[in-house]
């Protein structure tokens, strides 16, 4: 059996090397490094894969958000709704911005923000709403656009952990995670479904004055070059990465799809099996399993990763800390009562290995190994 991981990138490359390989060559050869044709390109695949008008790469999926808030043009002390549980990034930005975070907590049965949360917490000053899809599958969103319209409020989503995933609406209309609010974000970290070999993020916007802000934003604000008409960042996806991102868009649907019937594999190895809870579906999103998450009683799970990782299966908390209580978070806003599901997430919920290179002899052992934790 091969060695375990959380994510198997080598053996995805192997699979793709003399496609990856080639393109990177031709970058190095044109010298094209900075917004070369390989970036063109990856926006062009990016926005027919998405039927988005506009996809925006730039330089990873936190400067994604930030620029995305940036547009806007939020004033200091304007709030922003977000989730309490997920990754910092989600509101390192709002912080940066000298925007104010406003936490809400999350669903139980798919880890995603609860509407009703969102409905509770606006106030004059709310100006958006950031949902995230959590762990690969979509938000709320038919929802959230329903209260943002209600109430004038953007809606930048975070779609870090769900590329390739669809959302369809009560009316029968499908939209790909990323589309559907007025700007759209993602994040192509190595890791994720649709992963680079370093930082790399997207953007998207069906907004054409959006759209042609963000673009002069992610490159010092410049419309013309040398005339900066913007507050803009340096962030721009470089041309290796954009190589590397069109081999393996044209492959994302079969990753996702990979992803889903591995998960499928542990739900029916765990069914039955008391101590853990597999993963929920919505019904109005596809999931493409970024992470593949159980919930353990909180008394075993810190004796199920020790485990775990005694006999080499590796396994991740995410996230083992919320937000509203990470030091540089802290505020007299955030009441602890008011997040009894992200509090309990917080203490049960444990990733176990997920990814295209994934096989069932792995899988067996995972779920072999979890099981006889579970039932000595």
């Amino acid at each position: 059996m091969r060695k375990l991981q959380m994510v198997d990138l080598g053996a995805q490359y192997q699979k793709i090397k003399s496609e990856i390989d080639y393109a990177i060559l031709d970058v190095v050869s044109s010298s094209a490094f900075i917004n070369g044709p390989a970036v063109k390109s990856f926006k062009s695949n990016m926005e027919n894969y998405m039927h988005v008008n506009h996809a925006i790469p730039c330089a990873n999926g936190t400067d994604a958000l930030q620029i995305a808030l940036m547009a806007l043009d939020l004033k200091p002390g304007d709030e922003v709704i977000t989730a309490n549980f997920t990754f910092a990034a989600t509101v390192e930005v709002i912080g940066l911005l000298n925007l104010t975070p406003i936490l809400v907590d999350v669903r139980k049965e798919d880890f995603n923000i609860d509407p009703s949360k969102i409905r509770s917490a606006i106030t004059p000053n709310t100006k958006a709403i950031i949902p995230v899809h959590l762990f690969g599958q979509c938000a709320p969103m038919e929802e959230i656009m329903a209260i943002a319209k209600e109430h004038d409020l953007y809606v930048i989503e975070d779609n870090a952990q769900a590329i390739g995933a669809e959302y369809t609406f009560s009316d029968g209309t499908v939209k790909k995670a990323g589309t559907i609010g007025h700007i759209g974000t993602t994040s192509f970290f190595p890791s994720k479904n649709l992963g680079c070999f370093g930082d790399g993020g997207c953007i998207f916007t069906n907004d054409d004055g959006i759209g042609k802000k963000i673009s002069a934003m992610v490159n010092h604000g410049m419309y013309k070059r040398y005339y900066h008409d913007e507050i803009g960042v340096n962030s721009r996806l470089d041309s290796i990465q954009a190589a590397v991102l069109n081999i393996k868009l044209p492959k994302l649907d079969k990753y996702n799809a990979s992803r889903y019937e591995a998960a499928q594999y542990y739900n029916k190895g765990f069914a039955g099996i008391n101590g853990v809870i597999t993963p929920s579906y919505n019904g109005s999103s596809t999931h493409v399993h970024h992470q593949y998450t159980l919930q353990v009683d909180k008394k075993l799970r810190a004796g199920l990763v020790e485990f775990l990782h005694s006999h080499d299966v590796p396994a991740m908390i995410y996230y083992p800390v919320a937000l509203h209580q990470q030091k540089a978070y802290l505020s007299d806003r955030f009441n602890h009562e008011d997040y009894p599901v992200t509090n309990e997430l917080c203490q049960t919920v444990l990733s176990l290995p997920i990814h295209t290179e994934l096989d069932k002899e792995q899988q067996d052992y995972i779920i072999n190994k979890v099981i006889t934790y579970l039932e000595q």
